[in-house]
């Protein structure tokens, strides 16, 4: 029995010994940041498999560690294994954090087809200042889902996953909503890469990098101050002209 035992411990050695480290890489849309490492044996072992990263991981922005992005492999040359996007999540602290007491949670499920042919499911959630009717959800539903299709067919799946993180299709769809009952948010709360289209090209997907932080413009100097700036042995032409 203590032989087979150590049979068996020599071949889980052998078999560790036998991987190599890949690195994972995000998309050109993430500046190919390295999402981390993961072991195989062989490049087809890493084909398929998904990691996890919140966008405060990727571009360094602390109001976007709620969303969860999940990247899947699907190219690997030599040791590195690069990664696209199928999917995101709101973590589930944010989501109880907006559904509170004497409000309404509207939920739908949009699919989209974008103009570079992918297929997305979308799920929006809406959460009202209180509580709303039936036929008032019913009626933000339809908003949600003619709004969110129009958005998406006219955006290729960069586009669209940009105003994902960055709230521009949740603003979007916010004010669309905001005629039938007053709205407190909308969040995109969860979506899903169904079927893939044209992947694009090197260089063609605009990076996604966290808001430069805005500049204040220099105050003017007032004609005060500029007096003050002057030497005091520094006089008017006009006193000058005077005395002469």
């Amino acid at each position: 029995m203590a032989q087979k035992a150590r049979s068996a411990t020599k071949k889980v050695k052998d078999r560790w010994r036998a991987k190599e480290w890949y690195k994972v890489y995000a998309p050109d849309m993430f500046s190919r940041m390295q999402l981390g490492e993961t072991p195989a044996d062989s490049p087809e072992n890493v084909m398929g498999r998904v990691t996890e990263a919140t966008v405060q991981d990727l571009t360094g922005d602390f109001s976007k560690m709620h969303i969860k992005l999940k990247f899947k492999v699907h190219d690997v040359r030599g040791f590195d294994a690069h990664t696209m996007f199928t999917g995101h999540d709101l973590t589930s602290d944010y989501v109880r954090r907006l559904t509170r007491r004497k409000r309404t949670k509207t939920d739908t499920v949009v699919e989209v087809v974008t103009k570079d042919g992918w297929g997305v499911v979308i799920k929006p959630m809406a959460v009202s200042e209180q509580r709303i009717q039936a036929s008032q959800e019913t009626a933000i539903r339809k908003i949600m889902v003619e709004e969110i299709r129009r958005i998406g067919s006219g955006a290729t799946i960069g586009e669209l996953v940009k105003m994902l993180i960055m709230g521009d299709l949740s603003k979007a769809v916010s004010e669309a909503s905001r005629k039938i009952v007053p709205i407190k948010r909308i969040e995109i709360r969860r979506s899903e890469v169904t079927s893939l289209g044209r992947l694009p090209t090197p260089g063609e997907e605009t990076a996604i990098n966290a808001p430069e932080p805005k500049e204040e413009p220099e105050e003017e100097r007032t004609a005060d101050a500029s007096d003050e700036d002057k030497s005091p042995d520094e006089k008017p032409v006009e006193e000058e002209t005077k005395k002469e």
